[in-house]
């Protein structure tokens, strides 16, 4: 049986920020530590959900370090991807230099490379980086889709050890993980609705956002259905479903910063030009969050071995 390197729950991390807008690193590890408690695979920072778009690049590094000094025994992945190469190049070896277990790469934006600039990007990194690297493909951000027949071509890479799917086409990613079944090459959801229907087609797990708030709950799902108990997993993507659908009414990270909020993890603010979370959202969130928050599952989680 071929073995993954990435398998379970990544929460993809987000940024927080003091009034001022500068970084609240002691909000950043406690996060992090709790997480870990929860009982996560790894922790993603600075990624699209970490605001990395309005990070320096000192910032990047510095929000690893922090969150790498913050952990005892999880993986770290770092966002590091860029649309221009040189400039992933840079931040992904300056994040392997302070010690990231791995990098997360999302696919060059605005510039909407052909697929063979998308294979020439990701084999420069992976040629001169040596510590294992996921490509994230999320098309609606960055107006280019890493084709099925490029993700497999890359999955032959001995650095590239993962695909982070976020199309919203199940039958794309069904195919990646059809023609990957062979190859040391993990399939994670990058879209939290869909985390489960792709578990189902042999996916290994997901990056996250909801892990924020309901760590528990996440890893209970996942581990459920990697160790064929769907019947309990489906209870729980279900039980998830409301609060999934609530994170994703503005764009990402604009509610689940405000869901951090509610739950006492930090202010609700991000760096322009993304605002807060609009008023008439935040009422029926606090009332899912709580709603979340009131119900008894203890039982069922000692259940789930992961």
């Amino acid at each position: 049986m071929t073995t993954h390197l990435f398998e379970g729950v990544y929460p993809a991390m987000v940024t927080p920020f003091e009034t001022d807008g500068s970084i609240d690193f002691d909000q950043l590890q406690a996060d992090a530590q709790r997480l870990e408690a929860a009982g996560v695979d790894g922790l993603v920072p600075v990624g699209s959900t970490g605001e990395s778009a309005t990070l320096s690049h000192d910032e990047h590094v510095e929000v690893v370090e922090a969150v790498i000094d913050a952990v005892e025994d999880v993986p770290v992945i770092a966002g590091t991807g860029s649309n221009n190469t040189r400039e992933a190049l840079e931040l992904s070896q300056r994040a392997a230099d302070a010690g990231a277990d791995a990098l997360l790469l999302i696919s060059p934006y605005y510039n909407k490379p052909e697929q063979q600039g998308l294979l020439e990007h990701y084999r420069t990194l992976a040629d001169e980086v040596d510590a294992p690297q996921i490509v994230y493909n999320v098309p609606s951000r960055t107006g280019r889709n890493v084709d099925p027949d490029t993700a497999v071509e890359l999955a032959s890479h001995p650095n590239i050890a993962a695909f982070k799917a976020a199309s919203g086409d199940m039958g794309q990613i069904s195919e990646i993980i059809e023609r990957t079944r062979d190859e040391e090459f993990a399939v994670l959801s990058g879209d939290d609705g869909m985390t489960l229907p792709m578990l189902s087609a042999g996916a290994d797990g997901c990056v996250s956002v909801v892990a924020n708030v309901e760590p528990e709950r996440t890893c209970a799902m996942v581990g459920a259905a990697l160790s064929g108990d769907y019947e309990f997993a489906r209870d729980l993507h279900h039980e998830l479903g409301e609060l999934t659908r609530r994170l994703f009414v503005e764009t990402n990270p604009i509610p689940i910063k405000e869901a951090m909020h509610i739950r006492g993890h930090g202010t609700p603010y991000l760096r322009s030009p993304l605002t807060r979370l609009s008023e008439p959202h935040r009422e029926a969130l606090e009332a899912e969050l709580d709603r979340l928050a009131e119900a008894d599952i203890e039982g069922d989680y000692a259940e789930v071995e992961r």
